[in-house]
């Protein structure tokens, strides 16, 4: 990893923290506030979450017979959350951290870009799982508006064009070559008045084709062996609604099942589909009015709206700031043993 590359990653995390500056302080003096016995236990339900990421990859890699210990692949994991929150690249730059992390291990690109599109579809296949029971309760209380159908739609649709280019890729390396090739030249075309150049090579995208096809080469033929890492994204988005329940507790705010499994699938779904990274700015407010129209006060929901997000997000930035850190620290004592 060149330190160029890491201190400008690292850079734009605190230009991140100074731009959301208001928004730390306001959690930070709302945190002051809760019961520290609920917050507690939110902090390590947090840090259950990040153990049950990390045995979701060694889930994911064992697939596809490649052996990583899961505190490693839990630091990939989280280093790369925080790249793709800090970099406007769509999700590029954690699979790009994943891949060269990968190569530094010996581990076929192909095959790493392939556990990454399998995190991503089976984390959206357990949380389409839990938004259906959102969607009932929000039918239940009358509360089921047009955004709410058209985020869920627009979810549904990166879902089914992951899982198709993931069934092409495994039917026939050439012909997801070709779909990637002219989803290349789509892109190369709306650039071009911007960039004057090819922004994608179509070559590039045969080439990476065929890696994956490689990758989806080594999946065991059974569907059922998608059932241990397809139940453990449940169990971390079960997590995720345990802390919500821990920030209602710590202010005394009762609650019911339907307001947090109604209020975590907005919040959820929300920051899947927002614009910004990881729905900075569009999550809390959304989330906040969600929990109001679901019958909490809007003040006590926005103290709860803030706990979580401090908890969920920012903490995990902090720590994948810190894991990212750590993996370059790894790679640049593993150069020297090597030099040695």
């Amino acid at each position: 990893m060149k330190k160029f590359i890491v201190v400008l990653v690292l850079f734009l995390g605190v230009v991140l923290v100074i731009l959301s500056f208001s928004e730390l302080q306001s959690i930070l003096l709302t945190l002051q506030r809760a019961n520290p016995r609920f917050l507690a236990l939110a902090l390590a339900v947090q840090a259950a979450w990040f153990f049950v990421l990390g045995w979701i990859f060694q889930s994911v890699y064992g697939l596809l017979g490649l052996k990583e210990s899961r505190r490693h692949i839990a630091l990939v994991a989280a280093a790369g959350s925080f790249v793709n929150v800090v970099t406007p690249s769509a999700g590029v730059g954690g699979l790009a951290l994943f891949i060269t992390d990968g190569r530094s291990r010996n581990h076929p690109p192909g095959k790493v870009t392939v556990a990454g599109a399998l995190y991503l579809l089976l984390d959206e296949a357990a949380f389409l799982f839990v938004l259906a029971l959102g969607m009932i309760v929000l039918i239940r209380r009358n509360n089921l508006g047009l955004g709410e159908i058209t985020a869920s739609l627009i979810l549904l649709a990166i879902a089914s064009v992951l899982a198709f280019l993931l069934y092409l890729g495994y039917r026939s390396a050439d012909r997801l070559g070709d779909v990637l090739a002219k989803m290349a030249r789509v892109v190369n075309r709306i650039a071009w008045p911007f960039i004057h150049r090819k922004y994608l090579s179509e070559a590039r995208a045969h080439s990476f084709a065929s890696e994956i096809g490689d990758g989806l080469g080594s999946l065991p033929e059974k569907p059922r062996s998608l059932i241990v890492p397809f139940l453990l994204s449940l169990v971390n988005k079960t997590l995720l609604m345990v802390i919500l329940i821990c920030a209602f507790m710590a202010f005394e705010v009762p609650f019911s099942a339907g307001t947090i499994v109604g209020g975590f699938a907005i919040a959820y779904l929300f920051l899947i589909v927002s614009p910004t990274p990881s729905g900075i700015g569009v999550v809390e407010g959304v989330m906040a009015v969600a929990l109001g129209s679901l019958g909490v006060d809007f003040s006590q929901a926005v103290v709860i709206t803030l706990t979580y997000r401090g908890i969920t997000f920012w903490l995990p930035l902090a720590v994948g700031a810190l894991a990212f850190r750590a993996l370059n620290f790894q790679k640049t004592a593993n150069v020297e043993k090597q030099a040695q």
